[in-house]
């Protein structure tokens, strides 16, 4: 399986109150960097994802200037917030952070393009390969396969050239 689901997945027990300053560094970190941009009042909502990971969902009017083409500012934003909060805190934990439901949007669609390309792996016999994905992406699809016992992934390539290989079993 890929190394993007190996280090975001070691399973720690964190309690309530360290959760909490996770959260805490994550929010603060995310307000400082929207300082920065013309986006008026915003809420941030946090929760808990699927995998574990802490979600920050931002909502606010006209907030297309943080999704940027193709999601890129987004993704930047993300990284940042995350880089802020393994600083602050001293280790890793998966931030997700999102602007009005989009990585939801864009999570269900990577889910339908993963099944479906295993499908096609599994009845062709034959590898199919992905399009250059984000590293939050490319999990996406480890994980959406990952109980899938007709295929197996794998990530190949590197830099922004990096994507997920699909290969029958």
């Amino acid at each position: 399986m890929a190394d993007e689901l190996t280090e975001n997945e070691e399973s720690v027990e964190l309690t309530d109150e360290e959760l909490d300053r996770i959260a805490d560094t994550a929010i603060s970190a995310l307000q400082d960097i929207l300082k920065y941009f013309d986006v008026g009042e915003v809420t941030i909502d946090e929760y808990e994802g699927d995998e574990g990971e802490l979600i920050l969902d931002i909502t606010g009017n006209d907030l297309a200037v943080l999704i940027g083409r193709h999601g890129k500012t987004l993704d930047a934003l993300q990284f940042l917030v995350s880089a802020i909060t393994v600083r602050t805190i001293g280790f890793r934990y998966p931030v997700i952070v999102d602007v009005e439901g989009y990585k939801g949007r864009q999570r269900e669609k990577l889910e339908s393009i993963a099944r479906s390309s295993a499908n096609r792996a599994a009845n062709q016999h034959r590898s199919v390969k992905l399009r250059p994905m984000t590293p939050y992406e490319r999990r996406i699809i480890h994980i959406t396969l990952r109980d899938d016992e007709r295929v197996e992934t794998a990530s190949e390539g590197e830099g922004s050239a990096r994507h997920v290989v699909i290969l029958p079993r």
